[in-house]
């Protein structure tokens, strides 16, 4: 996939880029590649690789819950690394406040470079574990969408990012395929987390055996000053 094919598959799911967006992208690839030298940030390299598995795979949100990404004022992104899935979305939603929270300090280096080159503004970059954030009276219950990519299984995604989510917000999940029974593993911490399911979707890539599973969970009621748990703890033990 190139930035002419990227350009086509998203006409077709309603997403149309002007030619800054574009350009965007291709600064965003160029700046990726030539950071990766020096700082592992992904094992995806090749041009059609990038725009397929982390430029389009970021937007898939945007192309199957347009409802709750596009009615978003504000997003976080927990995890990001390289800025996937936040910083493609911004690129189609400019006027989104973005939050971008990650624990690696190098990441956040490439990140702040990033959106300076790409002219993206109104963009907060923090260090930080994802529990100590959620503990950060700043932060915490303060956003619209939390987002994750394949950070971790859902029921410690769940206490990662729900203590984030405003309540009537959103938490979405972008994961890999055949999701159910972690699915069904996560449902005690959802429910201690004031979170309830309410889409879930199934799809492969384009032009790819790529399967994907996103996951919408909606914040229904505050979440316990209990959690999160101190850093480590949710990976070791999930509730």
């Amino acid at each position: 996939m190139n930035s002419d094919i990227f350009k086509e598959l998203l006409l077709k799911q309603g997403i149309e880029l002007s030619a800054r967006q574009q350009e965007q992208f291709r600064t965003y690839y160029h700046q990726l590649i030539v950071a990766n030298e020096k700082t592992n940030l992904t094992r995806i390299t090749e041009e059609d690789e990038v725009y397929l598995k982390h430029f389009y795979d970021s937007l898939t949100p945007i192309i199957k819950f347009r409802e709750i990404i596009s009615n978003a004022e504000s997003l976080c992104d927990v995890g990001a690394g390289a800025g996937f899935p936040s910083v493609p979305i911004k690129i189609i939603y400019p006027d989104i406040k973005l939050t971008i929270i990650d624990s690696l300090g190098k990441r956040l280096t490439f990140l702040d470079k990033l959106v300076k080159q790409l002219g993206l503004d109104n963009i907060t970059l923090v260090h930080s574990r994802a529990e100590d954030a959620g503990r950060n009276i700043k932060l915490r219950e303060n956003f619209d969408v939390v987002t994750a990519r394949a950070v971790a299984r859902m029921s410690v995604l769940s206490e990662y990012c729900l203590p984030l989510v405003k309540v009537g917000g959103y938490f979405v999940a972008l994961k890999g395929p055949k999701l159910s029974d972690e699915l069904f593993e996560a449902q005690n911490a959802l429910t201690i987390l004031g979170g309830q399911i309410e889409k879930t979707c199934e799809f492969t890539l384009p032009d790819s055996m790529d399967d994907r599973t996103l996951v919408a969970v909606k914040k229904i009621k505050k979440v316990s000053n209990k959690y999160p748990r101190q850093a480590g703890i949710p990976n070791r033990k999930p509730l």
